[in-house]
């Protein structure tokens, strides 16, 4: 596995610190325990970094010479990609992989690139593509002028493309993938770890109640519309896990921005801050809510909200993206559209007035989460990808 900026050794939470992490971290995993030997490769970001870490049986982490070794901003990356590249390509000389699997549009071109000279076949998972990115941040977007080709070339040069959603496929469509060489397989959850509790009981009788949002503190994750819904709300109180260390918030301009707008809604006093937490203690944190909320803008695939359902919670979540295919509206959760606090106000107003049909939603989740997305199954999907793209290079080299 290839996943330059996203170790699945680094703490969650920060900038460019999230789903793609425990992703590849879990997916690794998983691949492992069905007895397959992974190496995943990302970028040195310290120079104490040791060449290679053993993240778990069959699972070992190895830091790539690419750029200087301290910590950049992804979007400041794809200048390394050619050395990235070229220590790939010396590597596979010497050890070819069965399979390439690169994760983000810039380590997709990494792989193919190195896949030019030691002949590897490459499955793509890009987890967010510039096209719908640009579409909703426009001039706010801080991408790479190259990304959109460089992501049409890796759509039109990879062996396969793994979407994580349905919503996806159409934007690889776009691009000019071709239907053959795309699949659908969507992100995983631990059932070990998320799964429903006694918390999860004995905080439906909470005063005042708890929504929750847990996820990367950049603006279009949509904190701002809750921020402006639990305004509507009296004797609710939200908080928002996620962003830096807790000791550095006030130093982080997402949270002065959040700040500024529970302010101006009057909801300063019921609006709290967690900084940074640990995956570890994620379930915790979701236990101890009533709902968890999402609505981002835009949302490629969305774990959090999944780790909530398989927690027992009730979730509500904006009508975008992977949300569509992981909610179904009135069944599993809540869907809400993006960008509109009101009607974020009226769907929390209508659960938090009855907590039988939370409870409902909740273990409804629940079933939905252990029965489509535990890692198990999404190992299983990505090695049948695998195996096919295998098949394939055998029958097109006879």
């Amino acid at each position: 596995m290839i996943s330059e900026h996203a170790s699945p050794l680094a703490a969650l939470g920060g900038a460019d610190a999230g789903g793609q992490n425990v992703h590849v971290a879990a997916l690794a995993t998983a691949l492992a325990r069905r007895g397959h030997e992974v190496s995943v490769f990302t970028r040195r970001d310290s120079p104490e970094a040791p060449d290679a870490v053993r993240l778990a049986p069959g699972v070992t982490v190895r830091h790539v010479p690419a750029g200087p070794p301290r910590a950049l901003s992804k979007d400041d990356l794809l200048r390394y990609m050619p050395a990235f590249a070229d220590w790939l390509a010396v590597r596979w000389r010497e050890e070819p992989p069965d399979v390439a699997h690169a994760h983000f549009w810039m380590s997709g071109i990494a792989a193919i690139w190195a896949a030019a000279r030691s002949p590897v076949p490459v499955v793509q998972t890009f987890h967010a593509l510039g096209s719908v990115k640009q579409r909703w941040q426009a001039e706010a977007d801080t991408s790479p002028p190259q990304r959109l080709g460089v992501e049409a070339a890796v759509v039109q040069r990879a062996t396969a493309i793994i979407a994580t959603c349905t919503d996806e496929v159409s934007e690889l469509a776009g691009y000019g993938a071709r239907p053959e060489t795309l699949y659908v397989v969507p992100c995983g959850v631990d059932g070990d770890r998320f799964r429903p509790g006694p918390q999860a009981r004995a905080a439906a009788t909470r005063s005042p109640a708890r929504v929750l949002t847990v996820g990367r503190l950049v603006r279009r994750k949509g904190n701002d519309t809750v921020i402006a819904a639990i305004a509507g709300l009296p004797g609710t109180e939200l908080v928002i896990a996620g962003g830096p260390e807790p000791d550095q918030l006030h130093e982080d301009p997402e949270v002065a921005r959040l700040g500024r707008v529970a302010e101006e809604c009057g909801a300063a006093d019921r609006v709290r801050f967690t900084g940074r937490v640990p995956h570890d203690n994620v379930p915790a944190l979701l236990a101890a809510a009533d709902i968890v909320v999402s609505v981002p803008w835009y949302e490629p695939f969305g774990i959090a909200p999944v780790e909530a359902m398989a927690c027992g919670k009730a979730v509500v979540v904006s009508a975008v993206g992977g949300h569509l295919d992981t909610v179904e509206d009135g069944v599993t959760g809540r869907l809400v559209p993006p960008r509109d606090p009101a009607a974020l106000t009226a769907a929390l107003t209508q659960l938090l007035a009855d907590p039988g049909l939370r409870r409902k939603l909740g273990t409804a989740g629940a079933a939905r989460a252990a029965a489509r997305y535990s890692w198990d199954t999404i190992a299983s999907e990505t090695e049948a990808v695998y195996a096919r793209v295998r098949q394939e290079r055998k029958v097109g080299a006879r």
